[in-house]
């Protein structure tokens, strides 16, 4: 693990330790854990962008969890989803507005030369590094399908 983002997880466990935070500490080592996973599954070492598409879907899934605790009625559970959320938020980068994200969907649009709904996946495939991990994709693919229909 040598780039800034992991060296700062890494940084931030010590930290978690010396200050006795079980709690932190044990959303940053199931962290620490998923990146390790995928360079052992890839047999590659992650740059910043492969971290953060592993927290991106991290959050994605605690999201999706959380979701479905409180639909169940266990608010126990899904409030730990929700510290586990905040907890991994704080290493992705600052958020799109819709402006900036608007902006970028009419330069990908233009860089890939897109005039109809089978360009999608052109659009979105030069959209995505740029914006992986400061928006939801969901939203970006609804927006990019918005352009690409009008």
């Amino acid at each position: 693990m040598t780039d800034a983002l992991k060296t700062r997880i890494l940084s931030e466990v010590k930290d978690a330790m010396r200050a006795r935070d079980k709690e932190r500490l044990g959303v940053l080592r199931m962290v620490t854990a998923a990146i390790k996973q995928r360079e052992v599954d890839s047999r590659i070492e992650l740059d910043d962008s492969a971290v953060l598409q592993v927290l991106d879907k991290m959050i994605k899934q605690r999201r999706d969890a959380e979701a479905q605790f409180r639909d169940a009625g266990r608010p126990e559970l899904a409030d730990q989803e929700a510290y586990e959320v905040t907890v991994i938020s704080t290493y992705m980068p600052e958020a799109l507005d819709q402006d900036s994200l608007a902006a970028l969907v009419d330069e990908a649009m233009a860089a890939a030369g897109a005039v109809s709904m089978k360009d999608m996946g052109k659009v979105m495939g030069t959209l995505r590094p740029k914006v992986q991990g400061r928006a939801d994709m969901g939203a970006v693919s609804a927006a990019v399908k918005a352009r690409l229909s009008s």
